[in-house]
């Protein structure tokens, strides 16, 4: 399940963007340290990246680029920026979560008139899983419980969120993208979700 990857050449050429703007990038923090994988190859050391990742990435950077400074483009892929808040009606609105999920799941969250990004990410991540029916209500719940968890641990490092079935019995992991876990013949990955790019989606939403 290892995800595609493109070399650092073939990028260059399929995005038109120059070495030193993908390392001046790199530098301010538009992309991560750990999506440049050093590997060796006949010709030497060459470095890949995860494939779609980094293509989305691009291309919403060079989008960008043209409204805003690196340093704001970078703010935009921070992890959990404390200045983004939203109330619990515009998150409602903005369907990040309906009110089922929120009551359902979230029970403590359920009264509080607005929530941090960091919160809203658990709703929308929730609401996410909830949607794409293949997990049932319990199920949801412990991938819920492994994304809080689990996390932070990652320090805002590329992360995905997969929930696994083996033998009837679903559990949830996080991995990196780059090294994902290797699985018997006899698990099937149900849900397979990049963190990465769910919190992209979720800024432009707010």
């Amino acid at each position: 399940m290892e995800s595609e990857q493109i070399s650092k050449k073939d990028l260059l050429e399929l995005t038109g963007i120059s070495y030193g703007q993908l390392y001046r990038w790199k530098r301010k923090g538009l992309i991560p340290e750990d999506w440049f994988i050093r590997k060796a190859t006949f010709t030497g050391q060459e470095t890949f990246f995860p494939k779609e990742e980094i293509l989305a990435r691009v291309g919403k950077i060079k989008n960008m680029k043209e409204d805003l400074s690196l340093d704001d483009i970078a703010g935009k892929f921070s992890p959990f920026p404390a200045e983004l808040k939203i109330s619990r009606e515009d998150a409602i609105a903005k369907k990040i979560v309906s009110e089922r999920v929120l009551e359902h799941y979230h029970r403590e969250l359920a009264a509080r008139e607005d929530f941090s990004f960091e919160e809203t990410f658990v709703l929308y991540m929730t609401n996410k899983l909830v949607e794409s029916g293949d997990l049932n209500v319990d199920e949801v719940s412990d991938a819920v419980k492994t994304l809080r968890e689990g996390y932070p641990r990652f320090e805002g490092k590329a992360c995905e969120l997969l929930v696994v079935r083996k033998l009837g019995v679903a559990f949830a992991i996080l991995a990196s993208p780059t090294l994902p876990p290797v699985l018997d013949s006899s698990s099937k990955t149900i849900v397979r979700m990049n963190l990465s790019t769910c919190m992209e989606e979720l800024k432009l939403i707010m």
